[in-house]
């Protein structure tokens, strides 16, 4: 019978010692914060902050399956890759520990070599999290048909 209620006293005194974690809905929150601040550091061409802001080992996987790296998004943008709009809508985000993955469908539109484009990509991307908060480490899209 001692040991039954041992068991109790022993979790409670770990318990203060555990690190204090945000709840899902912060962490929610919070990776949607970052995709917003990605997606506006497209549309405004701010590759110092992608450069900044992604993960050093990101990689993106494009819906024709090339990947590029955070290095060569940043270059691409510096080079020229231009967006009138690059936003995301639908997204769903999916919570484990310190890992999380975002869905949903983004929005380009702009021009290119002199001719407007409009485009819709289904995305997962996939975040962790570290000291300073939810970082970007790999994304894929696929371009969806028109409509």
């Amino acid at each position: 019978m001692r040991a039954i209620h041992a068991l109790p006293l022993t979790m409670l005194a770990v318990l203060p010692f555990a690190p204090a974690r945000a709840s899902e809905p912060d962490d929610v929150r919070h990776v949607l914060q970052a995709e917003r601040e990605i997606c506006a550091a497209y549309e405004r061409e701010d590759a110092d902050w992608l450069e900044k802001h992604l993960d050093p080992a990101f990689t993106l996987t494009s819906s024709a399956g090339k990947v590029t790296t955070r290095a060569e998004e940043v270059a691409d943008l510096r080079g020229g890759t231009r967006y009138d709009v690059f936003r995301n809508r639908d997204s769903k985000v999916r919570v484990y520990g310190d890992a999380a993955v975002v869905t949903g469908i983004t929005r380009v539109e702009g021009k290119s070599e002199g001719k407007p484009y409009a485009l819709d990509f289904q995305f997962t991307d996939t975040y962790v999290r570290r000291a300073g908060g939810w970082v970007l480490v790999a994304s894929h899209a696929s371009r969806l048909a028109a409509k």
